[in-house]
């Protein structure tokens, strides 16, 4: 039984290995105005809406890429190794050598819950081996012994590992939140402003925040198909905790990057907006704070 149970432990691990290798995490659209910074000075479809744009720069102005010569969209960074810009870029991962993004995420929590329930079950079903050697040394080879104990020890180190690195990741999925975000969080600011790590604007709370992660549908949550909905771009809807707050008219806005609301432009000739507010446009504008 234990001997089937590891094949099919490994045999799901191994194919959520391959899958984040080979899955890209998404990166800018290509041929997109909205995202090319030559276009800024054109115009643009009469039927192009407002984006819901949260992390911006403290001046105000969009983000942009300097190497890939795009608007960066939200949760969006750019990867030195890949060379690219990838969407909701977690990290860079080298034992995949692949980034850890928006559409190889989920590959990469299962291959962490996977390679803990391997090792575990590894480890605690070899105690027994490990019993025997200690009580019956007469009766063991020294090469068995050596192997038994020498197995026992790496995998006893490899699952304390990937269990500590897959509650992290479990921790940072519950509260809709990245490595980088995390980190930037962690780090001290320069106007002494503390943030609270369990605060998201893109929280959807304990079920959404599964479902953006691992997908819909819950019966293939933990099979290595199925990827979440959405397109990597936006990531505020009606069911995130910084709609709710607006909606209850507490009036905060909560930004992962600057606190500087950016100002409107308008089109030469229209009374369209290029960069304008998500919220003027969801007539949030009077609960706004000045």
């Amino acid at each position: 039984v234990e001997f089937v149970v590891f094949l099919c432990l490994t045999t799901m691990l191994v194919i959520c290995y391959v899958r984040c290798i080979l899955t890209h995490p998404g990166e800018i659209p290509e041929n997109d105005p909205q995202w090319d910074t030559h276009a800024s000075d054109k115009h643009f479809p009469s039927d192009w809406a407002p984006m819901a744009l949260q992390e911006m720069k403290k001046t105000g102005e969009r983000r942009h890429c300097k190497w890939c010569g795009k608007y960066k969209p939200d949760r969006c960074h750019h990867c030195r190794v890949c060379k690219s810009c990838i969407l909701k870029m977690d990290h860079h991962c080298p034992w995949i050598y692949n980034c850890v993004g928006f559409a190889n995420y989920k590959y990469f929590f299962l291959l962490l819950h996977y390679s803990v329930l391997d090792t575990h079950l590894i480890t605690w079903s070899m105690l027994e081996s490990v019993k025997r050697c200690i009580e019956e040394p007469d009766a063991t080879p020294f090469t068995m012994m050596f192997l038994t104990f020498f197995t026992e020890t790496l995998c006893f180190f490899l699952m304390a590992l990937t269990t500590a690195f897959f509650w992290f990741h479990v921790m940072l999925t519950s509260r809709a939140m990245t490595t980088i975000e995390y980190c930037e969080k962690s780090m001290p600011k320069k106007d002494c402003e503390r943030t609270g790590y369990e605060t998201s604007v893109y929280d959807l709370g304990f079920a959404g925040n599964l479902r953006a992660v691992l997908g819909d549908n819950p019966l293939l949550w933990f099979v290595p198909c199925s990827r979440p909905s959405g397109d990597g771009v936006n990531f505020i809807s009606d069911e995130t905790r910084l709609t709710k707050d607006l909606e209850s008219g507490k009036g905060i806005r909560r930004r992962t990057h600057q606190k500087t609301q950016r100002p409107p432009r308008h089109l030469p000739g229209s009374d369209a907006v290029h960069h304008g507010s998500y919220f003027s446009s969801m007539n949030y504008g009077s609960t706004m704070p000045r």
